[in-house]
């Protein structure tokens, strides 16, 4: 069901598109899990602050949904308020006018792969290395997510936020400070970032791409019903080094490990994947199998990287 209002009629003055019982499990990456029981799509910034204003007021629970790339919702699916900033004003891409290119401001609703590859015919680098990844740019933002090549708060010039009154606030990179799958954001909705950029042969930029990609599908399972690694790189506790996640849970010997339509991937153990129709639940239980395994065996305590929405925000993990 869609439409311009929603129970109570909360939003019904508003320019968002509500839809009631919406599919956002088997929308995800996982192709699995749980509805939302009403998801938003707000025309602009200032619907999506006036919403946030109205969920405080109400103490209604809001969550973000971006590409559902690093998402598992739970079978049970979610309450409250889920909103996707899929509307243009949250997908543009801008660049700065004067002189030669080097900031650009995208949207947080954005696709981070396709925002990389528009910049790359027009051989602006600066986020190539982040091809593969999947994510819109605020959930990228908001783990700072990377691999091998680097990761996304290394681009970063500036950030603006809605924050949890609905106010708009921008972030200069001086006080904003990325580690690993982490910022010091407290805002719980990114809007926009802009990112460094560099002028570059654009031939030479997609060859650059092709090899980021080819390398991934070849040590990645791309082709199955997965969100990505499933585990952050942890700290080895006798070197105090930060180790692969999917060597140790490889090393542990789980590999192919299976909790009803779930598995470990037998390309890399640091993905989970599930079978066509398979449950959203099954990969948590894995996951949590997972965890107590190698704390077993390794004395490790493996931490999710993929995100899991539950009914009760005060569960989720």
């Amino acid at each position: 069901m869609s439409g311009r209002s929603t129970t109570g009629g909360i939003f019904g003055d508003l320019d968002v598109q509500v839809e009631l019982d919406a599919p956002i499990g088997t929308d995800s990456w996982f192709c699995a899990g749980g509805r939302a029981d009403v998801l938003l799509r707000p025309a602009d910034p200032d619907t999506l602050a006036e919403i946030i204003r109205r969920c405080r007021r109400t103490e209604t629970p809001v969550r973000i949904l971006g590409e559902g790339a690093n998402l598992l919702v739970s079978d049970e699916g979610v309450g409250g308020i889920v909103i996707r900033l899929d509307a243009p004003p949250f997908r543009s891409i801008e660049r700065n006018a004067d002189g030669e290119v080097d900031l650009v401001r995208i949207g947080a609703g954005a696709d981070l792969s396709r925002s990389l590859l528009d910049l790359s015919r027009s051989g602006l680098a600066g986020l190539e290395t982040l091809m593969g990844i999947p994510a819109s740019i605020g959930g990228a933002i908001r783990m700072n997510a990377g691999g091998r090549y680097g990761a996304i708060g290394d681009t970063v010039h500036a950030v603006a936020c809605i924050d949890a009154h609905g106010e708009k606030r921008v972030y200069p990179a001086s006080e904003l400070d990325f580690g690993y799958r982490r910022n010091n954001l407290t805002d719980p909705i990114v809007l926009w970032a802009v990112f460094k950029v560099r002028q570059e042969d654009p031939v030479v930029l997609r060859e650059r791409i092709k090899e980021i990609a080819a390398y991934k599908k070849s040590t990645q399972p791309l082709a199955d019903k997965s969100a990505g690694c499933m585990f952050r790189n942890p700290t080895d506790p006798d070197t105090g080094e930060q180790v692969s996640a999917g060597r140790i849970i490889d090393e542990t010997g789980l590999k192919g490990l299976r909790v009803g339509s779930a598995s470990v991937s037998e390309k890399h153990a640091n993905f989970i994947t599930i079978d066509r129709g398979g449950r959203a639940d099954d990969a948590i239980a894995l996951g949590d199998e997972i965890i107590g395994r190698v704390l077993d065996a390794r004395g490790i305590e493996l931490v999710r990287e993929v995100v899991i929405w539950r009914r009760s925000m005060e569960s989720e993990a």
